[in-house]
């Protein structure tokens, strides 16, 4: 759970309510994860930004509140908007879709949106803090992630009900854990796993620390992983596929800016990068 480096130092945003103040707390742990994209990502990043709102002078912060699952992928589009609006500046809050959510309603201040499954988004547009009908912008699907070189043989979901096998699962809560479940309903088991994580990064670290022999993630999340685990595809979960909607907030501090990002994550160019971290169209 981290965002990218700030070239100027990072706005820290005040909210009160026992929801939004762990939420607070999720966005203090992730301030910072020294990363930046690389020279490619940068050129190409400019010209699509360009095309996504450039006519107006952008300028300030733009604080987007965004699905763990989405952190590479983001991060980098949040390189490119910032290069081709000079004086704007993208905050990241990367986390469980329901905490985000829930963070939203109970006043955090941000100017967009960007959930795993529209069931969370329906929590902000019930709560009329949005504007307008969000828009899907990629669908992710699962896959088992393991240890590298798959120690343990695992080839199906039903694999993972071996009584040897320690197995973590997304709390049921969030996105990545409804999906699991609905995929393991789809195969008819019955899956214990050792823990429930808050978001599908927690997951996927478990593994990479060899915590645990296994985890269903999304496929983006085993792809961004690279060597440090092993992806094994599964058919049912073609059954629990999540799309990805993204809203402009209703109270956004910066609604102009704001505006652009989203455009650029629907751009051709947004496109190309979530596709690339293996997200699906919508």
């Amino acid at each position: 759970m981290t965002t990218r480096s700030a070239r100027r130092p990072r706005r820290t945003p005040q909210w009160t309510g026992a929801g939004v103040a762990a939420l607070l707390a999720l966005s203090a742990c992730s301030s910072s994860d020294g990363s930046s994209p690389d020279a490619s990502t940068r050129s190409s990043g400019g010209s699509a930004s360009t095309s996504a709102g450039s006519a107006a002078k952008l300028s300030g912060t733009v604080t987007v509140f965004a699905a763990a699952s989405l952190k590479e992928s983001f991060t980098t589009l949040g390189a490119s908007f910032e290069e081709a609006h000079p004086g704007t500046e993208v905050t990241f809050s990367f986390g469980g879709s329901d905490t985000l959510a829930a963070g939203i309603t109970e006043g955090a201040p941000a100017d967009v949106f960007a959930a795993a499954s529209a069931k969370t988004m329906a929590t902000v547009t019930d709560a009329d803090d949005a504007v307008g009908t969000p828009a899907t912008f990629v669908r992710n699907q699962l896959e088992i992630a393991t240890l590298p070189g798959n120690p343990d043989k695992i080839a199906t979901l039903r694999d993972l009900t071996n009584a040897d096998l320690k197995v973590v699962l997304c709390d049921r809560t969030v996105p990545c854990g409804a999906a699991s479940q609905k995929a393991l309903d789809a195969a008819g088991l019955d899956l214990v796993p050792v823990s429930y994580e808050q978001d599908v990064k927690s997951a996927l670290t478990k593994v990479e620390l060899r915590e645990t022999d296994a985890a269903v993630v999304y496929r983006t999340d085993v792809r961004a992983a690279g060597d440090k685990v092993e992806g094994v595809e599964f058919p049912e979960s073609a059954d629990a596929v999540n799309d990805y909607p993204i809203a402009l907030l209703k109270d956004a501090p910066n609604a102009t800016a704001a505006r652009a990002f989203i455009e650029l994550v629907r751009s051709a160019e947004g496109q190309r990068v979530l596709t690339r971290a293996g997200f699906l169209t919508p």
